[in-house]
């Protein structure tokens, strides 16, 4: 007996990734309480593959199960936002180490066209989600030049925390939504792929440690101003 190749993902796998990206793209909000019936309906399938996937979503921190309560889109504390973040200095540091001298000429090139991409202004909220796309994809690749799975792995399930803290924030500070951070970034990222350019490892964890501080601390101070 020969196993085939499947050619279609499973109920689960579908609904997780529906799940997942509605929750990063704000179509549910932090705290939100998702009708598990519901959302089967919505998407078209039965009970069974969206519990596997809510099950699956709470193991990764995107959603909390309350007995007795019900199912909701997770929040998170000021501590788990600033754990997220000493955790995501770490591994873009480690990345920096490997990336200097792996990176590739289409690699940097992509790099280039999201540097562009971030200098665009931003004045509404599509503006934004294509500026925080562009951000992401940005340190995306940084990880991925780094040509570690096990780091990559480790990192995107990270980042879906940061996404969630960012959602918080922006929501209690509109100048983190629209505000003068674009200049910053724009300088700090210009100097982190310098670094890269450069193959300098030790300025290019200099240049992260930098960007990911400042930004933690944005985060932070958004927080407690409404707390």
């Amino acid at each position: 007996m020969r196993l085939r190749r499947l050619t279609r993902k499973r109920a689960t796998d579908e609904v997780y990734e529906s799940l997942r990206e509605a929750i990063l793209t704000r179509y549910f909000r932090p705290g939100e309480r998702l009708q598990v019936d519901e959302l089967a309906h919505k998407l078209g399938v039965s009970l069974t593959p969206v519990r596997h996937a809510v099950q699956q979503l709470a193991t990764e921190g995107l959603i909390e199960i309350k007995p007795r309560s019900g199912t909701f889109v997770a929040t998170l504390s000021i501590e788990d936002i600033e754990a997220t973040f000493d955790v995501r200095i770490a591994l873009e540091c480690l990345a920096a180490e490997k990336a200097v001298a792996r990176i590739t000429a289409a690699e940097l090139a992509k790099i280039d066209d999201l540097l562009k991409a971030l200098k665009v202004p931003v004045k509404t909220e599509d503006e934004l989600r294509r500026h925080e796309k562009a951000n992401t994809d940005l340190h995306q690749l940084l990880i991925d030049a780094a040509a570690n799975h096990r780091l990559t792995e480790i990192y995107n399930g990270l980042n879906a925390h940061l996404t969630i803290a960012r959602i918080h924030a922006a929501e209690r500070n509109s100048s983190l939504r629209f505000g003068n951070r674009f200049k910053v970034e724009q300088a700090e990222h210009a100097e982190i792929v310098g670094a890269l350019k450069a193959r300098d490892a030790a300025r290019m964890q200099t240049a992260i440690r930098a960007h990911i501080e400042r930004a933690k601390d944005s985060l932070r101070n958004a927080w407690l101003r409404h707390d």
